[in-house]
Formats: C-alpha cells, structure tokens, sequence
C-alpha cells in the first residue's frame, strides 16, 4: 500500500530552522572565501578549506533538520549512522574541490561552469545518499523529472553562490547572498522530498537495523552546529572582515589614484591563518615622504 508521506511533521519549525543553518553555513563560507582573496599574506588553502567546510555543514545539517520533520504516517523511519555521516563527508569534500577551483582558477565562466557543476553534483549526491540511509518498512520510490529538477536547482545555486564568493566583498552583499544561496538550497532539498514517495510492506510486521531520527540525528547535529559556531568565532574576531579596511570595498581604480607617499601603512592583521613571518612596512617618516614629492 502507498504510505502517507509528511513533510512537515513540526509545522513551520523544522523548514525555518533548516533554512537558517543553511543561510548561517553560506555566509561564514563567502567570508571565508572573501577572506582569502583580500590579503597575500593570508594562507588561501586554510581559508578556502575553512569556507567549503563551513558550506557543507551549512548544507548537511539543513538537510537533517528538515528530515526530523519527515515522516511516514503508517510505518517508523531509521538511519544508518555510517551512510549518514559518510553523506556529510561528500557534502564538505565536493563543495571543497568547487571552492577551491575558484579559488585558485578565479571566476571566469569555464572555471565558473566546472565549479558549479561539481558542486551542485555533489549537494544532490549528499541529499540522496542521506536518502538512502533512511530505513523503514517500505520501498521509496522517486519521480524521474522531479529529481532531474532538484539536480538543476542545486547546480544553479552553487554556481550562483561560487560566483558570488569570488565577486561580492562587502559584508552586506555577503550576507543578502547568502540569504538567497539559503533559499536556493533549501528550495533544492523540498523540490527532491516532493519527488519522494513510499511503499508499504505491511502495518504489522517488519524490523530493520537503523537509529531512529531522534537517538542519531539529534546528537549528530550538535557536531557540524559546534564547527559552525567555532568557524563564525574565527570570522567575527578577524580584524580585516570585522573592523573592514575601507579600500577592500571600493573600486580598484580608487584604491590606485592616491599617490604612494600620501597614503598611511595599513594596519597590520592578524588571523589564525596569517603567515606569521608576512613583511611589515615601515612608517616613513614626513621628511623622507617630502623628498619624494618635493613638498614641504
């Protein structure tokens, strides 16, 4: 018999709470991101590693949240603990290898397209293998076009926000793209639950292996939300993205016009991925500047 699938078991609360992980792993990923491009002497690999894991987790721990809301009214659904944590392993390491890609290739529409690509790939692999850790007393079955849909919507948006991550560098275009990446990605995973549909063996019978939602998706939550707190203390107390340094966010032709002896040394920054033997520039002196110029 066709079992009665329910996507929102807990009302509105599981989809907002999915959607704001979703929106709290983009933001901190495109700072990460932003962050490796606005200093040399940072070190990109640690920045670029820290805002593809910042992404996935954003990701994976949306889509389990929004599955505590899944439910098949006439039969109990469990995971398998290694197929889910292997899920979140595919999320963080295919949006890595997208991050990375334009990171170091920059965004031109080819690397744009392979990144994009990748990614989006990789997000669907993760929602589906997260399927398949499910176990319940049925079969689950899946619309074609629907799935092919989801795909789509989950290449779009990685592409969109890959895009964004090399291009944006104000904080509050950051953060509206990440709004956007999080209603696209969450927009990606209830496309694929619509596509979603179960048989059921019997009302009676039936024992599986597996954990129940409550006893493994619970706790394994609280490991990818910690890194997400921990990666957004390392965002908020890096002096470039917090306090700013005004010439990120303007045009590069402004930052060229001013003469070198009229502008200050920049203040130097310090982050956990900053090399720790980077040059520091001394003040010069308003004499030696005056000779430059022949001012006084």
């Amino acid at each position: 018999m066709e079992g009665t699938v329910d996507g929102f078991r807990y009302g509105v609360v599981t989809p907002v709470a999915a959607y704001l992980m979703a929106c709290l792993g983009g933001a901190l990923g495109l700072r990460c991101i932003v962050r490796s491009l606005l200093n040399d002497q940072s070190w990109k690999p640690g920045w670029l590693a820290l805002g593809a894991a910042s992404i996935g987790c954003g990701i994976w721990t949306m889509h389990f949240i929004a599955m505590i809301g899944f439910q098949v009214e006439e039969t109990r659904i469990r995971y398998d603990a290694g197929l889910t944590l292997l899920s979140l392993a595919v999320a963080v390491v295919v949006v890595g290898i997208g991050v990375f890609i334009v990171g170091y290739r920059g965004a031109g529409t080819a690397n744009l397209a392979l990144a994009g690509t990748v990614t989006g790939l990789g997000v669907a692999a993760m929602h589906y293998l997260g399927m398949y850790a499910m176990r319940l007393n049925g079969a689950i079955s899946y619309d074609v076009l629907t799935v092919g849909l989801s795909i789509v919507i989950a290449i779009v948006a990685a592409t969109a926000a890959l895009w964004a991550a090399v291009t944006i560098r104000g904080f509050m275009t950051s953060l509206g793209a990440s709004l956007v990446m999080g209603v696209a990605v969450s927009g990606m995973h209830y496309t694929a639950m619509a596509a979603v549909s179960v048989h059921v063996h019997s009302l009676t019978g039936g024992t599986w292996d597996g954990d129940s939602a409550s006893s493994l998706l619970l706790p394994m939550l609280l490991g990818p939300v910690i890194f997400l707190v921990l990666a957004g203390v390392v965002v908020m107390f890096d002096p470039l993205l917090v306090l700013g340094d005004g010439d990120w966010n303007r045009p590069t032709s402004h930052r060229r016009a001013k003469a070198p002896a009229e502008e200050p040394a920049p203040p130097r920054h310090s982050s956990v991925f900053d090399s720790p033997t980077a040059p520091v520039r001394a003040r010069q002196h308003p004499y030696e500047a005056s000779q430059r110029t022949g001012e006084w």
